[in-house]
């Protein structure tokens, strides 16, 4: 792995990694993984108050997982009620259509690669299932 150049975002956080040195046990303990330390780190930013018990010197406060799951649950309630219905259909909708344009190009493309093959239709029998009568 010498050879090759990690990606801008992942040299960052082992920066931020060695600055908080107690996530390293967390991942020892098996109370977190690298790549949910990494999405939090990512989502969050380092500057995050998630993040101030963690720096070097700081002990690990105990029951510090289940209190960031239910600020992350409450979070997540509050922007489900701040959610308009009929603005999510909206979007949905506009997606669909968008995917749906998509798969119509796609569609083309195959087609015309597809149309240079032509099917066999006495390889295989209509109804494979097909009894006649004696």
């Amino acid at each position: 792995m010498a050879g090759k150049k990690l990606h801008p975002s992942v040299e960052k956080f082992k920066s931020f990694i060695k600055e908080h040195p107690n996530l390293i046990k967390l991942v020892r303990n098996n109370e977190y993984t690298w790549q949910e330390l990494y999405e939090d780190w990512y989502l969050l930013g380092e500057d995050d108050p998630k993040w101030t018990q963690y720096k070097q010197g700081d002990t690990i406060q105990t029951g510090h997982q289940k209190d960031d799951e239910k600020k992350w649950v409450q979070q997540l309630t509050g922007l489900v009620k701040k959610m308009d219905a009929n603005q999510m259909q909206h979007h949905i909708n506009n997606l669909s259509q968008a995917i749906g344009a998509i798969q119509g190009v796609l569609t083309q493309f195959q087609g015309n690669s597809q149309e240079s093959v032509p099917p066999k239709q006495n390889d295989a029998p209509r109804n494979p299932f097909s009894f006649r009568k004696d």
